[in-house]
């Protein structure tokens, strides 16, 4: 039976990430169009500023929506924010939640070349989210080992050209459906069992390299695919006794492309296909938002399926899924319109409102399955003095046994 846990309301948080500027940015002397207030607050387009006049914009320049535009979000990062400062602000808050049976996702929007995949990926050097969020998690699921068996599956997906593709076993394009009892399915997508953190980046290592990248004149290693990390964690009670709690949860991390203007990336041909399939993929996501954004959204239709990226994100942003957007922006005049759309939406992203349930499960156990547990434990423990395998391959052999006593 499920557990009657009632709802829990909220909203989506939004933070924003204020990148430092380029090098090309501080050779031109370009002026600052936002000022970080505090750690909620930030200006668009403040009236005063340091630095050459506004003259220096293109002549074809953006449309000027105002000075001193305040924008309010649940956490802004000024340029000299570290990753590990935004992971301690973003996702290191949702792992209690995903250990606790609750679907999360985190995704980081913005315009190509404004620091998305540098916030999700980092460097060697300096590691991004994913990369602290796959060691943080099992060192928590190292110290509740005692208490509860744990299951790690990951899967790493793309959409490239409005097809899926699978990074981890490199093949696509893949499938989409439906299923009324496991929600959005892409068939063929491999998932992968790590046996520990370093493993697990391996794998997340291997999958980057296998994501579709190409320059641009508006970021040399431009991401031309949505890329879409997953973590399903399965955990169960060790605690004997007449009622076993199963709980299972999703992570989703979500490095989305950046959005881009062809006159400013200067994209011809094939990488002007890209470019508008990114630009087209996005606008679906925006109408989503909006449409959940909306007071009756929850009565009106959500347009889904207007693009593959907003169906593998149908259950990832709004609803049952305790959500971050990460809102990545240039400080740079030369971004002036990219940077303030970004704002908008990120902005319109803090209306959408959730209603957050645990996935926990309860399952009464007859007197007579209590012989079936203690034959599992025993191949456990056999397992285990004999040196045969890992703990999944113990309790696999477990489940080998309380079939065949069951059959």
């Amino acid at each position: 039976m499920v557990l009657g846990a009632p709802p829990q309301e909220g909203s989506v948080a939004v933070v924003v990430r204020v990148r430092p500027p380029a090098p090309c940015e501080r050779e031109r002397a370009v002026h600052s169009i936002l000022h970080v207030v505090d750690q909620h607050i930030l200006i668009f387009d403040p009236e005063e500023h340091s630095g050459p006049p506004s003259s220096v914009l293109p002549t074809h320049g953006p449309k000027h929506h105002g000075k001193d535009l305040k924008f309010v979000f649940d956490r802004v990062f000024g340029e000299g924010a570290t990753q590990e400062e935004v992971f301690q602000h973003t996702t290191h808050e949702l792992l209690d939640s995903v250990l606790n049976g609750y679907n999360c996702s985190v995704f980081a929007y913005g315009a190509t070349g404004a620091g998305k995949t540098y916030t999700m990926l980092g460097s060697d050097k300096s590691p991004g989210i994913m990369y602290l969020t796959m060691v943080e998690l099992y060192k928590r699921i190292e110290a509740r080992k005692e208490e509860k068996s744990c299951e790690v599956l990951v899967s790493y997906q793309e959409v490239y050209n409005e097809q899926i593709h699978d990074l981890l076993e490199p093949k696509g394009p893949l499938a989409i459906r439906e299923d009324p009892e496991k929600g959005v399915v892409v068939q063929g997508l491999s998932f992968h069992q790590p046996a520990s953190a370093e493993q697990l980046l391996e794998m997340l290592a291997n999958g980057n390299r296998n994501r579709t990248q190409h320059p641009t004149d508006a970021n040399t290693t431009s991401s031309r695919s949505h890329a879409i990390f997953q973590i399903y964690v399965k955990q169960q009670d060790r605690t004997g006794g007449l009622t076993h709690d199963l709980q299972v949860a999703k992570m989703s991390l979500i490095d989305l492309a950046g959005s881009e203007r062809a006159s400013v990336a200067n994209t011809k041909g094939e990488r002007l296909r890209e470019g508008a399939n990114i630009n087209r993929s996005l606008l679906a996501l925006i109408n989503v938002i909006n449409a959940l954004a909306e007071t009756k959204s929850r009565k009106s239709h959500i347009p889904y399926r207007d693009s593959k990226l907003t169906r593998l994100l149908k259950d990832s942003i709004g609803g049952n899924c305790r959500t971050i957007m990460i809102a990545a922006v240039s400080p740079s005049v030369l971004a002036y319109e990219d940077t303030y759309n970004t704002l908008k939406y990120a902005s319109r992203a803090k209306e959408i409102k959730l209603s957050l349930k645990s996935n926990v499960t309860s399952s009464d156990s007859h007197v007579s399955k209590y012989a079936i547990t203690c034959e599992q434990l025993r191949a456990e423990v056999r397992c285990w003095q004999g040196g045969e395998g890992s703990l999944f391959s113990c309790r696999l052999l477990g489940t080998w046994s309380s079939e065949l006593l069951g059959s």
